[in-house]
């Protein structure tokens, strides 16, 4: 996932929109009891935790909603690179400073800060985890269990720290899981209903939570198997029944404390909720505000 300027447009500016009038409402009463006029000033951005930095775009989208003339100026890394998301970033350090209107910079913390902690710590929370999967051929997945109205900057935030995304929304693909089975009266019957039903170009998914549900799966020609909440031993049992004729997806409470159980088993995706629903937020604070202009 990419959050360019189309996408910021299209679909992320509704939601910050949202945010911005959730935390003003009509009016910010403290803001503008003590700067009830223009006046230009900068504040700066600063890392107190060490991490990984995401949602830089939709920190600078808060303010220039608010006002276009707000400016951005981002710090330099020790290779002389403006920090950007993705990169590592260390407590105290420095990210950018923040130009413009004073009551619109004490308006937009909050909200902007609030997007830039989250993101970071997903981030940051998948890095983690990915990088105990490194030399394995398992993909990192997220899952659809996302803060309401976030799932768009949770999913790339994701992305930024190394894993990848599963299906977007329920329009996105085909996942059959327990209560569709249990509706379609077996996993056969809700496999050949999505067939039937389905774009031919929607991969067909299904949970299936011990080994006779796998070799139902199989017969019945799912593309992709879910072994949901299978011990390591019976996820090695069930990968040899599949036997390469479908893809295989590990879920159910994966963590980066015991993702290492099923790096060598040879599945060819974990999925983890905990990516998007346990990362804490990174620490990340707007501090050192300054009255750049005098009264006239």
């Amino acid at each position: 996932m990419n959050l360019n300027p189309i996408t910021m447009q299209l679909v992320a500016d509704k939601y910050i929109r949202l945010a911005l009038e959730e935390d003003i409402h009509s009016e910010d009463v403290s803001t503008n009891a003590v700067m009830p006029e223009y006046r230009a000033g900068e504040v700066e951005l600063i890392c107190k935790q060490d991490g990984v930095i995401a949602g830089l775009p939709v920190f600078e989208r808060v303010f220039t909603m608010l006002d276009a003339s707000t400016k951005v100026e981002w710090a330099k890394n020790q290779d002389g690179r403006e920090v950007k998301d993705g990169d590592a970033v260390k407590k105290g350090q420095l990210l950018a400073t923040v130009k413009g209107d004073v009551r619109v910079l004490l308006s937009g913390e909050r909200t902007a800060l609030n997007y830039l902690q989250r993101l970071s710590g997903i981030a940051t929370y998948t890095h983690q985890v990915a990088r105990l999967l490194e030399g394995s051929s398992t993909t990192l997945l997220d899952t659809r269990k996302t803060t309401p109205c976030m799932r768009i900057f949770e999913k790339y935030a994701v992305c930024v720290g190394g894993g990848q995304n599963h299906r977007y929304n329920l329009s996105d693909g085909v996942l059959l899981k327990d209560n569709h089975i249990d509706a379609a009266g077996g996993v056969k019957e809700a496999i050949l209903a999505a067939k039937a039903y389905a774009p031919f170009v929607r991969k067909i998914e299904v949970e299936t939570e011990n080994l006779d549900m796998v070799k139902e799966a199989v017969e019945a020609g799912a593309d992709i198997i879910m072994l949901d909440n299978m011990t390591p031993e019976q996820m090695s049992e069930a990968i040899r029944l599949i036997d390469g004729r479908a893809k295989t997806e590990c879920s159910g409470n994966i963590t980066k404390e015991n993702i290492k159980t099923i790096t060598a088993l040879g599945v060819d995706y974990v999925s983890s909720g905990a990516l998007t629903h346990s990362a804490p937020i990174l620490d990340i604070s707007l501090k050192h505000l300054k009255v750049t202009d005098s009264l006239q």
